[in-house]
């Protein structure tokens, strides 16, 4: 009898649990143990082969590293992967290691990390760089140089959630042979898997979505092997690797990631209904709603829209700072993708380092506020909003 089923692709919720490194199980442990060594013995018969190759945290080739390297290639779709100590080492080597001594194309409304690692940083560090639109593909050409090497967007602007016009950015790249690079935190590989649709470089701050559970600094790069080659060797001299225990926890994260995911994406839908009507609101920025300007697009490109919703409150920054006393379940501070849910203002916050024009140049008032749903009930959620802000 054929066993043809046993040959059917797995789900990305099984393999979210059962990626595993090469070879058998270590010792037999279901799960990997964490490998705390600094020091590995070499083959003395072959210590120059390049099959034998020296084991060191620093180069990211311990049994944690490599496994979730194969787990993130698996759930994303990339030919390799990359974790880091950061999603911010993350984002800074796979520029430096693409694009330096070179120019970049950069999408304008960008995480405030991001952004003034650009505006701030990468002119000494011998990047430059032009900001571009990513909703006007008929404005790009005209900011090429003869060094433009790379062209780096976000598959949801954090905060403002807009959704660049991602196909054009892959077409664009490919017919003027640059490097395509996306921040895909804001999605995880449930929600959109960029390699799919042509990017080259997929970067993740890890902490978030991958790890989801509030105790994790780390980043990643998923993509083509060829440019995850030259940001693996640029890593392993800047340093930014990621230790083996943080590697088991985001292993253990991201077992879940399917099932967590499913709830922000529930809450975040929700939630974002509910504000939509609400009088206090001026506008809500979440591009599952038929009236956000790239709902469409969203649709065609997503899955879902994920659990970080944006708000513009009619009485600006008081109502904000109001907003966020009153609330009982919203913890402020400004991560997201935990299972707790989380509100913070970016403008005294992720973008407290732009000057004020910066902030309005991009979208980010001070009464602009961002909450990233957890996986609780989404009745409760929105009683809890519904109560801080109507109260007197």
């Amino acid at each position: 009898m054929s066993n043809s089923r046993s040959r059917q692709p797995l789900s990305l919720h099984t393999r979210a649990v059962h990626t595993q490194a090469a070879g058998p199980r270590i010792e037999g442990a279901a799960v990997t143990p964490i490998f705390m060594c600094t020091v590995f013995e070499t083959d003395p018969a072959h210590p120059d082969s390049p099959d034998s190759p020296i084991r060191y945290p620093r180069l990211s080739n311990l049994p944690n590293h490599e496994l979730v390297h194969r787990k993130l290639c698996d759930l994303e779709g990339g030919d390799a992967a990359i974790v880091t100590a950061s999603g911010m080492a993350a984002i800074s080597t796979a520029v430096l290691a693409l694009a330096a001594d070179a120019h970049i194309l950069v999408q304008d409304t960008l995480y405030g990390g991001t952004h003034g690692f650009f505006v701030q940083h990468a002119a000494d560090l011998g990047v430059s760089w032009d900001f571009i639109d990513a909703d006007k593909p008929n404005t790009w050409r005209k900011k090429l140089r003869p060094d433009t090497r790379a062209i780096y967007t976000e598959t949801l602007s954090n905060p403002l959630l807009e959704v660049a016009d991602h196909r054009a950015i892959v077409a664009f790249a490919r017919e003027h042979g640059l490097v395509s690079m996306v921040d895909n935190t804001l999605a995880s590989p449930v929600n959109f898997r960029p390699p799919e649709l042509g990017y080259d470089v997929s970067v993740h701050s890890a902490t978030k979505y991958l790890n989801g559970h509030s105790d994790l600094l780390a980043g990643a790069c998923i993509g083509r092997s060829e440019p995850l080659q030259r940001i693996r060797r640029r890593l392993e001299f800047l340093g930014g690797t990621l230790d083996p225990h943080a590697c088991f926890l985001l292993d253990r994260g991201i077992k879940t990631l399917p099932l967590r995911m499913a709830q922000h994406n529930a809450n975040g839908m929700a939630v974002a209904t509910f504000l939509a009507d609400h009088p206090t609101v001026a506008r809500v920025h979440y591009p599952g709603l038929p009236t956000h300007p790239h709902h469409q697009r969203a649709r065609d490109l997503f899955l879902a829209c994920g659990g970080v919703v944006s708000l513009d409150l009619k009485a600006g920054r008081p109502a904000a700072q109001r907003l966020m006393r009153r609330l009982h379940l919203f913890a402020p501070t400004p991560s997201l993708g935990g299972v707790e849910s989380l509100i913070t203002i970016p403008a005294t916050t992720s973008h407290r380092n732009l000057t004020s024009p910066q902030r309005e140049q991009v979208g980010v008032g001070p009464g602009l506020v961002r909450l990233a749903l957890g996986i609780e009930a989404a009745e409760d959620l929105i009683a809890d909003l519904d109560q801080a802000l109507c109260a007197d």
